[in-house]
């Protein structure tokens, strides 16, 4: 790469090893700006391509990328860059302007003696330092430790930002929104209402109808507790309905009953049959977990709703990995299902159940409650399944859309997580996929999303949650 051939006024992005390892298509995501790889980033690639992993497979669609603009570039010289417009991937989308350069010789630049050039990481810092001699460098990079290192180098260094899916976390859709004290003063006009089932439907128009969501949760802090669900939104009306109350005990699922008014919503999307996907978000404690088998196990024993039911979860372990486990697929992810063992003995417990009686349940809800792993979900169908994804905050967006897409008709997907509790690398409250389907289907007729407010499991815990 010569020293005047990036075009004046243009970014030149160095791009670390891990950006390309979690979002193979970064390559086409920086519009008119080039594109820099240094050596030392092929040479991560590829050691890291070897495996099932999700980084395994990222670094190979890296390198396919790769072969396919050297192929696409017909006798262009390397030296003059790549054209990222010529992929096929990226004429699909809104097509980038700029070039890929790859690192062609060896580049001159003072490293401090702390800093040894071996490392990969430092080695990236040294051509980011020489190339910055010449051109405005930005340093793009998943690792914290990575930009600080730039940073204190006086190399500009920047975050991966093109997979957030928002600005700021307290931007994410509740699910759920608060009628304003003259709601129904400027609202209205022309409204219309009706019983059907037993249940009260209105029709309203008015500027505040024009931001709702289908399955959006409304509700009034006045003295008449209003609480409704919207059911369709059209252009110049919305069409609400009075919602189930699951708090009294003559309407429990499998003997839970609703404690609060989130919870109580999160129950009416559960039972819902006209509701493919769910998305539960809330601190530990609010019942993320118990709710959505309650529902479940109501649907699939007493409804004959569903088939069966499927859960299974990210294996990703908060403290030091015990290695291997032995068994079956399912005996391989049973201590990773502590919270699914621990709410079933909340929903089975009698105090009028003999022993028998408790051995014949727990026989029962064998075969219908199956533990699955998410190593093995590709390619898979899942027909007539209610499908139960615990720690979702866990899986990137690619991820996520992997494993929704294996449903097939019948089945309902129910998400469950909290995002401020991420223990995966690189991944944030903003770029989690658990964040990513909250956004994208919230405008989608046939979902659902409620984020849990208030911890329902002990006073210890709760106080645990807001002190600590």
């Amino acid at each position: 790469m010569n020293n005047d051939t990036v075009v004046d006024g243009k970014q030149l992005y160095i791009l670390d090893t891990n950006v390309l390892m979690h979002d193979p298509a970064a390559l086409f995501r920086f519009q008119e700006h080039d594109i820099y790889l240094p050596m030392l980033v092929l040479e991560e690639l590829d050691n890291n391509k070897k495996g099932h992993s999700e980084v395994a497979r990222n670094a190979r669609q890296t390198s396919r990328f790769m072969d396919e603009l050297m192929s696409c570039s017909g006798d262009c010289d390397i030296n003059e860059g790549l054209s990222l417009s010529a992929s096929n991937f990226a004429s699909g989308k809104t097509a980038p302007t700029g070039r890929l350069f790859f690192q062609t010789k060896t580049l001159e630049a003072d490293l401090p003696e702390s800093l040894p050039g071996n490392k990969p990481d430092n080695g990236i810092l040294h051509t980011a330092l020489a190339m910055g001699q010449h051109h405005k460098v930005t340093l793009v990079s998943k690792d914290t430790n990575m930009r600080i290192k730039a940073a204190v180098l006086g190399i500009h260094a920047e975050d991966y930002r093109n997979d957030q899916v928002l600005d700021d976390v307290n931007l994410l859709y509740s699910g759920f929104e608060e009628l304003a004290e003259d709601f129904w003063e400027t609202h209205s006009k022309d409204m219309e209402s009706w019983q059907e089932e037993g249940r009260t439907f209105y029709r309203i128009s008015g500027p505040a109808t024009a931001d709702w969501y289908a399955n959006q949760f409304l509700y009034s802090s006045s003295e008449d507790h209003f609480e409704a669900i919207v059911s369709r939104v059209e252009d110049d009306h919305a069409i609400i309905e009075t919602v189930h109350d699951f708090r009294s005990e003559k309407k429990s699922v499998w003997s839970i009953s609703a404690r609060n008014r989130e919870q109580n919503y999160a129950l009416n999307l559960l039972m819902d049959p006209e509701i493919d996907f769910v998305t539960l978000l809330g601190q530990a404690g609010t019942g993320k977990t118990l709710l959505t088998l309650a529902a479940g196990l109501a649907q699939v024993l007493d409804d004959n709703r569903y088939a069966e039911i499927i859960m299974t979860r990210v294996t990703v372990p908060v403290g030091e990995d015990i290695g291997f486990l032995p068994g079956t697929e399912e005996e391989k992810m049973t201590p990773w299902m502590g919270a699914l063992m621990d709410n079933l003995e909340v929903l089975t417990q009698s105090e009028h159940n003999t022993e028998w009686e408790r051995a014949a349940t727990q026989e029962l809800l064998n075969k219908r409650i199956k533990i699955r792993s998410l190593n093995f979900m590709r390619g898979r169908t899942f027909l007539n399944k209610y499908i139960i994804l615990d720690e979702a905050q866990n899986l990137t967006s690619k991820q996520m859309k992997t494993l929704i897409t294996r449903a097939g008709p019948g089945t309902k997907v129910v998400c469950l997580g909290n995002i401020a509790q991420i223990d995966t690398p690189y991944l944030t409250e903003t770029s989690s996929g658990l964040t990513y389907v909250v956004d994208h289907f919230r405008e989608w007729e046939h979902s659902g999303h409620i984020i849990l407010q208030r911890g329902e499991r002990s006073r210890l815990a709760d106080f645990a949650s807001e002190v600590l």
